[in-house]
């Protein structure tokens, strides 16, 4: 089976401090890696990146939802996200919405949420090269008062690209950028902000059915200042992390994963768990 994801990459990290030290980095790796290698994983997973955007639409009759959920190893700040992706027709078109949920600042509430187009551009879920750019609304339905929303209507684009360099090597590319006129800071005042994304990432086909992950992901992110005066801060983030797939009954395919983020440069104490966790079936006989 084939999984798209049009998620957005920018509301899966959460600011946090501290960090964990190398002791527990090694037990969770190792944790991990136990516990994928014991399952027993059936069935191939193609494309359930974390951070990175792949270029797969959801095939005919087939409905994905994705859940995500980030933790700083230090603070109580925590993101959970929710992704349910439709074909319309086809794999040609797509459509989805993201609901955020996030702790930021000891208080706890719902973040912007997204309404998501795709448009597999180019290739198939066989073939080696794929595109699909993706054009979102983002609703003001977070609380700007409390850092949860952006307080104004806001678009965004991502530029996915799906690259097979071998059979057991595969590379996403992303590209973005996000727009939202009128942003409000927590204390109402107003600016344009614009921010972008670059990303990539390589995925090892260890097995069909077990994968090692690196993602890079680099953001320039604007907010509002004061009145007509914005602020950007730039973050790189690595994303090391495993994933699997179980192929059940009724077509039904589950695929966990795990990650640990780390911060580089400026926010190299922003480190955090990464949990992902998607259910795809079909809805309707194909």
């Amino acid at each position: 089976m084939s999984q798209g994801k049009s998620v957005n990459s920018e509301r899966l990290t959460v600011n946090g401090r501290g960090r964990g030290g190398p002791v527990h980095r090694l037990l969770f790796t190792v944790h991990a890696f136990l516990f994928f290698i014991t399952a027993s994983l059936l069935g191939q997973v193609q494309d359930n990146s974390f951070l990175i955007e792949e270029a797969y639409n959801q095939e005919s009759g087939v409905v994905q939802h994705i859940s995500t959920f980030a933790r700083p190893s230090g603070g109580d700040a925590w993101a959970y996200s929710f992704t349910q992706e439709w074909p319309l027709g086809g794999i040609r078109h797509q459509l989805s919405y993201t609901i955020p949920v996030q702790r930021e600042g000891g208080g706890t509430g719902l973040g912007d949420v997204a309404l998501n187009y795709r448009h597999q551009l180019l290739g198939n879920p066989e073939a080696a090269t794929v595109f699909a750019p993706r054009l979102s609304l983002l609703l003001p339905t977070g609380a700007h008062e409390e850092g949860r929303g952006a307080g104004a209507v806001g678009l965004q684009t991502n530029l996915p690209l799906s690259l097979v360099l071998a059979p057991r090597l595969v590379t996403h590319w992303n590209a973005g950028a996000t727009l939202t006129p009128s942003a409000k800071s927590p204390l109402g005042e107003e600016a344009t902000t614009t921010s972008f994304n670059l990303g990539a990432s390589a995925i090892w086909l260890l097995h069909p059915s077990f994968n090692l992950m690196m993602e890079a992901l680099w953001l320039s992110t604007a907010s509002v200042a004061s009145a007509g005066q914005t602020v950007r801060d730039e973050s790189l983030l690595l994303n090391p992390g495993i994933r699997g797939a179980f192929n059940l009954a009724n077509d039904l395919q589950i695929v966990p994963g795990l990650a640990y983020t780390f911060g580089l440069g400026p926010d190299a104490d922003e480190d955090a768990l990464f949990v992902y966790l998607s259910f795809e079936h079909p809805f309707k006989r194909r």
